[in-house]
């Protein structure tokens, strides 16, 4: 087998914490950002309904497909295919695809996440206790954007964790502090979620969120509820670049793989739904309109802590939970970087991981700047930026395309073929892949996949 350097392949040390990794891979701003506001938006209950069966149908089994591929390579997305149909080449282009998916994802996901820092870093030090007002908090969030210099600055301290973590053997650095960071995430998320559950409005907020309402189902249009549904439980796993296929890569065959996907899917819904339990019960506290939009989280619920007995203190909590969920992100796509590239040009993980951080700290400036000094650059129409365009790009068009030849390869028998997925991921204890399945997988997922790719070229540019 062709790994980077000769050396054996690193092991995960535990099921844990394989579980953890892919995760916290899966969990980020997409569960704790999107997944509020984008409720709030399409009816609360009803959506989450839709949300979890689209999650079942469609993200488990992608994900289970990803695991395979990487397991049964042992090795990055850039190999995956030439180790497991070497005499397919054509398949090989899908690898490289998925590292270009997974560097373009960087280039705005380390912004985004440097934003959530340094709003934990102002709600520490009393910048947010001035938001008292939907306008004042606005401008204090305006204000950060307009400043390149601190946006850099949390980017580039974004972009140095990154490396450091993954610079270490994976079982002694990435895995220990992921257990340690998501460990705390749950801590932090079950606590902001018992605190709400004692807010003057938390009733009417869980039965918005947590009651199909046929009033809400009118006034969002089933269709859209749908349709919204399903894009979130498709993008919340980031499934289709590798990004799981990599964990995959470092995992022994003790457990089969569906029942794997399963509890990493349920732990990632267990972090998204908990979050609404959070942000619901407080928008109806302080009559805050819960489909605000992505303004919720830096905007609104600023806001919200402002005026809220405490707020500083729930406020930094708050924080420095998004900040885990977005750094657990982070630390694993980094992972998958410094893998194939560590790979394709057999290098030390060291030197892999320093190149990596240096590329993605130059490669992520472009975002920064679209806020202030390229403002006037709007390549999807007016108000749009870089993170827009870099953004559509990964999740309307590369998220689904790779996800759409996982499946594809992974049923047919011009890639990789049923049978040999299928042994793969039945390997071990747990759920198995059945042969009923196999009608599903490679006839009915890929038009779920292709109906999700079309919408998403085309959403952006029709009302």
């Amino acid at each position: 087998m062709d790994n980077s350097n000769n050396q054996p392949r690193e092991k995960l040390g535990s099921r844990i914490g394989f579980i953890l990794l892919s995760a916290g891979c899966a969990i980020g701003v997409g569960n704790v950002w999107k997944f509020p506001y984008v409720t709030g938006q399409y009816g609360g209950g009803i959506f989450v309904l839709i949300y979890l069966v689209f999650l079942v149908i469609l993200g488990i089994p992608v994900m289970t497909m990803e695991f395979s591929m990487g397991r049964g390579a042992g090795a990055s997305p850039v190999k995956m295919h030439q180790v497991l149909t070497p005499n397919k080449p054509a398949w090989r282009a899908h690898g490289f695809a998925s590292l270009v998916a997974n560097i373009m994802l960087m280039m705005f996901y380390t912004s985004v996440t440097g934003w959530m820092l340094q709003y934990f870093v102002y709600s520490v030090n009393g910048t947010l206790e001035s938001a008292t007002t939907p306008d004042a908090s606005g401008a204090i969030f305006s204000g950060m954007l307009a400043n390149p210099g601190m946006l850099i600055l949390f980017m580039a301290i974004v972009v140095l964790l990154g490396s450091l973590v993954c610079a270490f053997n994976i079982s002694k650095g990435l895995e220990k502090v992921t257990n340690v960071m998501m460990t705390a995430l749950l801590v932090l998320i079950i606590v902001l979620a018992i605190h709400s559950f004692t807010l003057p409005g938390a009733g009417e907020g869980l039965k918005f969120y947590l009651l199909p309402s046929l009033e809400n189902i009118e006034k969002a249009g089933l269709l859209n509820v749908i349709v919204a549904a399903m894009n979130q439980a498709f993008f919340t796993l980031s499934l289709g670049i590798g990004s799981m296929a990599i964990f995959g890569s470092f995992i022994d065959k003790k457990r089969s793989l569906l029942g794997e996907s399963v509890n990493i899917t349920i732990l990632d819904t267990f972090v998204a739904i908990t979050a609404g339990l959070i942000i619901f019960p407080a928008c109806f506290t302080y009559n805050i309109n819960p489909g605000e939009g992505p303004n919720l989280i830096f905007v609104t619920l600023p806001t919200v802590f402002a005026n809220m007995p405490g707020g500083r203190i729930w406020g930094s909590l708050f924080f420095l939970f998004m900040a885990f969920a977005a750094l657990s992100t982070i630390f694993a796509v980094f992972q998958n970087i410094i893998s194939c590239v560590q790979e394709l040009f057999r290098l030390k993980k060291w030197v892999a991981s320093l190149i990596c951080g240096v590329g993605l700290f130059v490669l992520s400036i472009p975002c920064v700047l679209g806020f202030n000094l390229w403002a006037g650059f709007e390549p999807l129409g007016a108000g749009s930026g870089v993170l827009d365009l870099e953004d559509y790009i990964v999740s309307n068009i590369l998220l689904p395309l790779g996800s759409l030849c996982v499946v594809l390869y992974c049923n047919h028998k011009f890639g990789w073929g049923f049978e040999n997925f299928k042994k793969e991921a039945n390997q071990g204890k747990g759920l198995k892949v059945k042969n009923w399945m196999r009608i599903y997988f490679a006839y009915i997922l890929p038009i779920i996949i292709s109906i999700i790719l079309v919408y998403g070229i085309v959403s952006p540019f029709v009302g």
